[in-house]
């Protein structure tokens, strides 16, 4: 379950960011950097990547960070790639319904994402002991 969770943490930051690298109309930055690094091709999907695929991505990253949690208790591990998620989550939802221009929620969801991956790739989370569990073999 840990490899799940660590891999769809993962796989949801990834297919977040590269959706937002195809829309170069709503995401100038990130979208520049995609077309420097050969993904200008993916301008041609823009509507499939903001429409559909950066919700779903959001949200596996968004239930892999809440599983991940049920693992091992530490919410200060988890609410930045939380946040992160429903950020990038509410841009492209205001984006899609409203039409509002939503760099400003993307950018910093992002951000918060990358950096709680990081976290967890660098410094994978262990079980945190709680009373109640206290005398559970599988605590640390």
């Amino acid at each position: 379950m840990k490899f799940i969770t660590r891999s769809a943490d993962k796989a949801g930051v990834i297919g977040v960011i590269v959706a937002a690298m195809g829309c170069a109309a709503c995401f100038p930055a990130i979208a520049s950097l995609g077309a420097v690094i050969g993904l200008g091709f993916l301008s041609r999907y823009e509507g499939l990547f903001i429409t559909i695929l950066m919700p779903v991505f959001a949200l596996v990253a968004l239930f892999a960070y809440l599983i991940s949690w049920r693992g091992h208790r530490q919410w200060r591990r988890m609410l930045p790639g939380v946040i992160g998620a429903l950020l990038v989550l509410a841009a492209a939802v205001l984006m899609r319904f409203l039409g509002w221009p939503t760099a400003w929620l993307l950018y910093p969801g992002l951000a918060l994402m990358l950096a709680a991956s990081f976290w967890d790739l660098f410094s994978p989370a262990s079980r945190v002991c709680i009373p109640a569990a206290a005398d559970h073999e599988h605590c640390c």
